[in-house]
C-alpha cells in the first residue's frame, strides 16, 4: 500500500500472499473491457472470470462494504499516519508472508526509515539485514531501489499517478493498482490471491481461480469495481479483507459471510476444483532454506565474514555452494578478496 495522505475514512489494505515478487505480480488494473464474459452457472468448470449468477455487482457492494466496515482489522499501514509510503511498505512485505510476521518488521521499518529518502540513503545491505526472516528478500532490494527512484525522480514523495507509479523500479501492475488505490483512494481492479478467490467463488461458481491471473478475471474485476473512486477503493480493500478471514482457502466460514445468499459456488453446492493441482510450497531441505540460512549468518555480522562461517550452516557442499552463487547473482550478496562475504554495500 502507499499513501502519503490516505484518506481516513479508506482502511487501506489486507493480508495476503502472492505467487510472485512485485515485478511478476498479479495485474492490477485491467485493460480489456469493463462487461462480464457469459458463462453456465454452477457448474465447476465455468471459466473463472464469467458470471454465471444473474446478481448485479452493486447487490455484492453494500453487503461486503457493511461488512468491513464492522469487521476491517485495525492494521498500521491502513490508518492516516502510515501515508503513502507506509502503504507502500506494507505492499511489499505482505506478498507470500502473513500479517503477524510483517507487523514487527513493519514498524521497526517505519520507525527507522520513515520516508522514502531515509532508506535511499542507506547501503541496500541494510535493507536486506532490516528484512530479517521474512523470505524472498529480493523484495528489500526492490523496496530499496523504488526508494531511491521517488527520492530522485518525485522530490520523495510517493507518487499518485498509476503510470508513474508502474514506472519505479520493483513496482508491477499489482503493486501499482493497489498503491494507486489503498494510498489515493483511486478507482483501480485491485487482484490479490485473497480477491481473486472471493470472485472465483461468488461470480463465477468455482471453488479456486486458476494458477495465473487470467484476462477474464481482470474483465470481471473491472465489471464488479463501483463507479465512484472512494467507493470503488473501499471496496477493493473490503473484498481482499473478506477473502483473507472469511472467504479462505482452506476451511471458508460461509456462515459469516455477508454475500453467502449470493455466491454461485455456494449455491451450486460448492462443487469440488476440478482444475489443475493447487501448488504448495515447500520449504525444508531446499535452496530457499539454504539461503535463508546463508543470509541469516550475514545479517548478523557487523562486517564481512569468512567462507568458513558459511560453510558451517549447511553439510552438503553443492547445494551450498549453488545457494550462495544465487545469492550473489541476485545481488543479496556481495564477494571479497580472500574467501569473504558481505551484504551489499552498492
Amino acid at each position: 500500500m502507499t499513501s502519503i495522505d490516505a484518506p481516513a475514512s479508506l482502511p487501506s489494505t489486507a493480508s495476503r500472499s502472492f505467487p510472485a515478487d512485485t515485478t511478476s505480480g498479479p495485474l492490477g488494473t485491467a485493460s480489456g473491457p469493463t462487461g462480464t464474459a457469459s458463462g453456465s452457472a454452477g457448474t465447476a468448470s465455468a471459466p473463472v472470470g464469467t458470471a454465471p449468477s444473474a446478481v448485479a455487482p452493486a447487490e455484492l457492494h453494500g453487503p461486503v462494504l457493511a461488512w468491513f466496515d464492522r469487521h476491517a482489522r485495525d492494521l498500521p499501514w491502513r490508518r492516516p499516519e502510515a501515508g503513502a509510503w507506509g502503504v507502500m511498505v506494507s505492499e511489499f512485505m505482505l506478498q507470500q508472508t502473513p500479517v503477524v510476521r510483517v507487523l514487527p518488521v513493519y514498524e521497526q521499518w517505519l520507525a527507522r526509515w520513515p520516508r522514502p529518502a531515509d532508506l535511499a540513503a542507506e547501503p541496500p545491505g541494510e535493507a536486506v539485514r532490516a528484512w530479517g526472516r521474512l523470505g524472498y528478500p529480493r523484495r528489500a532490494l526492490r523496496l530499496h531501489a523504488a526508494a531511491v527512484a521517488i527520492r530522485d525522480r518525485h522530490r520523495g514523495d510517493v507518487p499518485n499517478d498509476h503510470g508513474q507509479l508502474l514506472a519505479l523500479p520493483g513496482i508491477g501492475e499489482y503493486t501499482a493498482a493497489a498503491v494507486a488505490s489503498f494510498a489515493y483512494g483511486q478507482r483501480h481492479a485491485v487482484l490479490d490471491t485473497n480477491v481473486r478467490r472471493v470472485f472465483a467463488r461468488a461470480a463465477s461458481g468455482v471453488q479456486y481461480p486458476p494458477n495465473a491471473t487470467t484476462a477474464a478475471e481482470r474483465r470481471l474485476a473491472r465489471a464488479l469495481l463501483p463507479d465512484d473512486e472512494g467507493t470503488a477503493a473501499r471496496w477493493a480493500a473490503a473484498s481482499m479483507e473478506l477473502g483473507a478471514l472469511v472467504c479462505t482457502a482452506k476451511n471458508e466460514d460461509c456462515g459469516r459471510c455477508p454475500i453467502a445468499d449470493r455466491c454461485a459456488w455456494l449455491n451450486s453446492g460448492k462443487p469440488a476444483h476440478d482444475g489443475p493441482p493447487r501448488r504448495g510450497q515447500t520449504y525444508a531441505g531446499t535452496d530457499r532454506q539454504v539461503r535463508g540460512r546463508l543470509l541469516a549468518v550475514l545479517r548478523d555480522a557487523p562486517g564481512p565474514v569468512p567462507q568458513s562461517a558459511l560453510d558451517a550452516v549447511w553439510d552438503e557442499p553443492i547445494q551450498r555452494g549453488r545457494a550462495l552463487d544465487g545469492l550473489v547473482s541476485d545481488g543479496l550478496v556481495e564477494p571479497l578478496d580472500g574467501g569473504r562475504y558481505r551484504l551489499p554495500l552498492t
